[in-house]
Parts: structure tokens; sequence; C-alpha cells
């Protein structure tokens, strides 16, 4: 297995050798490409991922984890819009970051360059599949896909579309590979290809993240989970406190940016807590909530630590009454994935104090945790959303996936 994932590995370095020189014009043409064939193909990419679908159900799996997993005409159109829309935006290639004349004459530029070769380590989600294949080829960088055995099928059957839309477009199929899932091995061998792959980005539950930040031996950049939560503030319009919470949870359960915990002021909890308790129970939310969400209704199931720094992923939701704007930024402080984080409020003062004073990689002010979104963002698509530190944070679009290069040009200067 390792030599079958080097040998990919080495045709996707030759293929990023060409794509390092492949014209916006030629990319986005066989963006355009790939998004036609993937409608024309519709019909057997969905084939291929109803058997992925019955074969998951069989083996138990849950319902979120299978609404991650399932396709339809609807969301393939959706990830072929994606292509087409990153196929809109301007090329990063090229782009000057900054540049200036040194006092010697030197006329330096930093400039936008690929990455090279990337390897995606992702769990049942065959989006991934089309939006990472598309963001690299723009990026001009090859990109080596290790999707999970669960989605096996579905993967197969998008990158075989993809690669022979590729081959007609006139650029290398092996820009875009599918690394074999069937055999654990392959990840191990993917990221510890130092040399052969520049950077691996993991996308997934908490433990694959935690798997290749510790195994591997290239560069990582960190997607992580997603324990979101939204902070209704004493100043908040209580109708859109409402509206935006029911959005941040319920709009969709099995995402990242679903919020997964409440933080409500004291000074409106008298009147918030039995709308939000009645509007999410209605919506079929099970609420883990403090002795003042407790009092107002029995159902509310009594939160432990443990649901504080939960991803539930789930129609559950941990909830908390606090004193002040201090006390939710400590809470969110302490248990946030440093994803992203809501307040509701209309103190400028306030918003401004909760956005400088939460450490994550988005903060929406009046406005729903679903927004954490490389295509809501106008990114087009995302490879994932960092929640580190270091080279990328947040959404993950083009530019995120490309490095720089100093260029300097003299006139026979020497030091």
């Amino acid at each position: 297995m390792k030599e079958q994932v080097h040998a990919a590995a080495r045709r996707a370095r030759i293929a990023a050798g060409t794509l390092a020189l492949t014209t916006r014009a030629d990319k986005d043409a066989a963006l355009e490409a790939m998004a036609d064939a993937l409608i024309a193909e519709t019909d057997a990419i969905v084939a291929a991922n109803d058997l992925d679908v019955e074969i998951a159900r069989a083996a138990g799996t849950g319902d979120n984890v299978i609404d991650r997993l399932r396709l339809d005409p609807a969301r393939v159109a959706a990830f072929a819009g994606g292509l087409r829309d990153i196929a809109g935006l301007p090329d990063p290639v090229g782009e000057v970051v900054r540049g200036s004349t040194l006092p010697n004459g030197l006329r330096m530029q930093q400039i936008r360059v690929p990455m090279g070769v990337i390897a995606m380590i992702y769990e049942g989600r065959p989006n991934v599949t089309a939006d990472a294949a598309a963001i690299c080829l723009k990026a001009g960088s090859a990109v080596l896909l290790r999707g999970s055995s669960s989605a096996a099928r579905s993967n197969a059957a998008i990158i075989d579309v993809m690669r022979a839309a590729l081959r007609t477009a006139g650029l290398p199929a092996d820009a875009i590979q599918q690394i074999p899932a069937d055999d654990r091995s392959s990840a191990t061998h993917l990221m510890q290809a130092r040399g052969l792959v520049d950077l691996v980005i993991p996308r997934g539950g908490a433990g694959l993240i935690r798997a290749v930040v510790e195994d591997s031996t290239v560069p990582v950049i960190e997607t992580g989970v997603g324990n979101c939560h939204v902070y209704v503030d004493a100043d908040a319009d209580l109708d859109m406190a409402l509206a935006i919470v029911l959005n941040s949870k319920t709009h969709r359960t099995s995402v990242c940016n679903a919020a997964e915990s409440l933080l409500v002021h004291k000074a409106v909890a008298d009147v918030f807590l039995p709308r939000v308790i009645a509007a999410l129970q209605d919506a079929g939310v099970t609420i883990h909530g403090d002795e003042s969400f407790c009092a107002v209704h029995a159902d509310v199931v009594p939160a432990t630590e443990g649901d504080y720094a939960a991803e539930y992923l789930s129609l559950d939701i941990s909830a908390r009454v606090v004193d002040s704007v201090d006390e939710a930024i400590g809470h969110i402080r302490t248990y946030s994935s440093g994803h992203t984080e809501a307040i509701v409020t209309s103190s400028l003062v306030t918003s401004s104090r909760f956005t400088a004073g939460v450490d994550s990689a988005a903060v929406m002010v009046n406005a729903s945790t679903r927004f954490t979104d490389g295509g809501e963002f106008g990114f087009g698509a995302e490879i994932g959303i960092s929640t580190q530190k270091l080279h990328a944070r947040g959404p993950m679009g083009l530019t995120e996936m490309t490095t720089t290069t100093y260029v300097v040009v003299g006139d026979g200067q020497v030091r």
C-alpha cells in the first residue's frame, strides 16, 4: 500500500508542475467541463451513492451521518454549481501580495504560487470530493483524495467523471486522484509522504483530526469540530434572537457550523427562556440546561460538564443563563472549539467587546452561525473550515490553498 500511495503522489507532483504553468482560462474551462460532466452523469453518481447509503444503513449508521453521506440530483447540481462559481472567481496564482523597491535598487515582490500536492483525508461527505478537487485545481495544485470507505463508491464515481473531464480539457487527469479507503494504512502512508505531499488537510470528526495531527509528518491544516455558541444579550431584540437560535440549531444539525450551545443574559431570561424552550422543543430539540432552564420546563435535561463541551451534531443543545457578556465570553473561551460564535444585541459596545473577547475563527453579530461557510462568504466553495491560527483560519477557499514566493529583480547587484 505504501508504494501505491507514493506512486500516486509522484504522479500528482508531475501533474502539479503542469498546473503551475496553466493559465486561468484553461483552468476555468476545465472546471466548466467538470461541472457539465457531473450534471450529465448525475444518475450514475446518485446510483453509486444509493449503494453507499444502503450499506451504511444496514450497518446501523446514525441519521446525522447518513445525511452527510446522501446525494440526490439537487445536491449533485449544488456542488456542480460550486465548480462554476469557482471558475468565475479571480485566480489567486500570480497575485502580488506586496512589493517594493529596496534602497539598493532591487525590485521585490511577494507573489502567490500553488501549494503543490495537497492531500485530503476526510469522512463520508461526497460533496467534499468535488469541492476539494475544484479548489485545488483553480489554485494550481494537484490533490490526493482519501475519503472514507463508507463513501468509496460515491467518491469513485465523482472522481472518475472529473478525471475524464480533465482529459477532455487537455489537463492531466492525475491532478485529481483517489487514494484507496479499504486499507486504513493508506491514510498513514499519505500523511507521512513528506517530500511528496506538501500539505495534509483532515476534514471530519475530532478523532480523525486528532489522529492526522498527531501522526502526520507532512504539515497539517486542521479543520476543527464545531461547538458553536449563540449568546442572547441583555440588549437583544428577542424576536430576532429566537429566529437566530432556531436557524443556528435546526437548519441542519449534522454540520460543523450548527449551534450546539445557547447562552442567555439573566436580564432577559424571564421573558426569553419560556419562548426559546417552547420553540426548540417544538422543533424536536432536547435542551441540556442549567438550573434556570430546568426551572422553566420539566423536560429540560440537567446539563453536565460534558454537555457544554459537546459537538452534538443532532437535535440537542446545551443552555445556560449568564450574568454578563464577560461571563458569556469566559464560558465560550472554556468550552468552544474555536469555530463560530454569535451574539444577538443592539449594543455596539457589547458586540465590540464580544467580538474582541471570544477567540474563534468566525464571530457573527445578529446573524446565524450557519453563515460560516465558504459558499456563503463568496468563496465559491470551501475545502474546510480551519480552527487553527497558522496559515489559514476560517473557511478556506482559493487564497488559502496557495503559498507565496519572493521574486527579486535586480540590475547586477551583489552583496
